[in-house]
């Protein structure tokens, strides 16, 4: 097993063209991720394959010519832009003579040297270890001796299996910790519900201009640079409108084929975007990827199950256009679909407030339900909302409530139900009100 990787090597990148789109990812956005690690690109290896290679996924044509480049530049990492089986990483140390990342990995790392708060580092430690999980056995041959030496022979665990053990107990401990953490969002989540104010959470793709836009609408200090993932832990302030103010939530920028694990990791600092009433997404519309990065934030958007709720899109950066103006775009029902905008120069902010001010009236929904009692969970999702009331209960056990809350957060719990909640209603009402 080589050293681990860290900041400031020479690292050699690897990047293979696929026909397959879902296999695709972008040269430029690799090179980002390592200016954005620390680290320094010394060279480049690039090629075309249909599928990958089973021992090297490069082919071992591909894998020589690497090696040859390592020796060349003296680097001391490989990083692949593409995920690597634990025995593909390993057959490649064995011929590089150095250490071996995939892009998992490297985002990983970044995110952890991101992490300032407690729960983010907790939650990053997390999808670090499971990633890990599945990589104990690369060169380790010690790994799979069981113990052994005066007093300790005859049956045991071998140290692959004591490293698993250890493995997994962290992972419930920080699983725990992370319930807790949770718990105390929960709370300040109700806090915000019960003083009607409403949410509204800024997305968009890693580098777009969110952290920007955000401290100059709160005049906040989040960090901000020309990075990826320069954001990390989740900021809230309050933002007055002109007639009203809102909760605005700064989050971290996704990313194409953002790693399983992270999204699982950070689900509750997304359940600020999760339980938001309107979404900023904001895109960098000089950016000749707009549109490719445009449909990778709406797919992790419905991995978390937030692609429901209303958004208005924020053309960031407008300076970096010609002939480009501040304005907004109506869809056809009148309402604002569109800002065009540069946060850095401040220009938009008026039309912004005024786009936001006409969203965050919610359509509400009231209705009257019959829940069977072999179908109480549904009841403690309404609980968790703070929205039922009412509750009697028939001769049959049936629970029989009504609830009251915005529509799309009922059209996310009819989504996560299968439709089911439809099943149980008996009366429907809904208007708009401004929160």
């Amino acid at each position: 097993m080589f050293d681990r990787y860290e900041a400031g090597e020479k690292a050699v990148l690897v990047h293979i063209d696929f026909a397959d789109e879902d296999r695709r990812e972008d040269i430029t956005e690799l090179q980002l991720l390592v200016e954005s690690a620390g680290a320094h690109a010394v060279g480049t290896i690039t090629g075309s394959r249909k599928a990958p290679d089973r021992k090297y996924f490069v082919g071992s044509g591909k894998a020589d010519e690497l090696a040859a480049m390592v020796a060349g530049t003296e680097a001391n990492v490989v990083i692949f832009n593409h995920a690597l089986t634990p025995a593909q990483e390993r057959n490649l140390e064995m011929v590089c003579q150095c250490r071996v990342l995939d892009r998992t990995t490297l985002i990983l790392d970044i995110f952890a040297q991101r992490a300032r708060t407690h729960e983010g580092k907790l939650q990053v430690e997390l999808a670090q270890l499971k990633h890990m999980s599945t990589r104990l056995i690369r060169g380790w041959t010690h790994l799979e001796r069981q113990k052994g030496g005066i007093g300790m022979r005859g049956p045991g665990e071998t140290q692959l299996e004591t490293d698993r053990r250890l493995l997994r107990g962290r992972i419930k401990a920080i699983n725990r910790r992370l319930e807790k953490v949770d718990k105390q969002r929960d709370q300040s989540r109700r806090a915000r519900h019960r003083g009607d104010l409403s949410t509204v959470s800024l997305v968009g793709y890693t580098n777009a201009g969110k952290s920007t836009l955000f401290n100059s609408l709160t005049s906040s200090e989040v960090y901000v640079a020309d990075q990826l993932f320069a954001t990390l832990d989740p900021t809230l302030r309050k933002l007055d409108l002109f007639d009203n103010s809102v909760i605005l939530a700064d989050t971290v920028g996704f990313i194409r084929h953002l790693p399983h694990d992270l999204v699982a990791a950070f689900k509750s600092t997304l359940q600020e975007t999760r339980q938001a009433q309107l979404l900023l997404h904001v895109v960098d519309c000089a950016d000749e990827n707009m549109g490719d990065n445009f449909e990778q934030v709406r797919n992790v958007l419905k991995e978390i199950d937030a692609d429901e709720i209303p958004q208005l899109i924020v053309c960031n950066k407008i300076d970096l256009l010609d002939d480009v103006q501040p304005r907004i775009d109506y869809n056809d029902e009148g309402l604002p679909s569109r800002v065009w905008l540069s946060a850095q120069k401040r220009i938009g902010f008026d039309l912004l407030l005024k786009a936001i001010e006409a969203l965050v009236g919610q359509e509400i929904a009231e209705y009257k339900l019959k829940i069977p009692a072999t179908s109480g969970h549904y009841i403690s999702q309404f609980y968790q909302l703070e929205v039922l009331k009412d509750q009697e209960y028939d001769e049959v056990g049936n629970c029989i409530f009504s609830v009251r809350l915005p529509v799309s957060n009922w059209n996310r719990l009819l989504k996560q139900s299968e439709g089911e909640l439809e099943n149980f209603i008996i009366e429907q009402t809904t208007d708009t009100v401004v929160c």
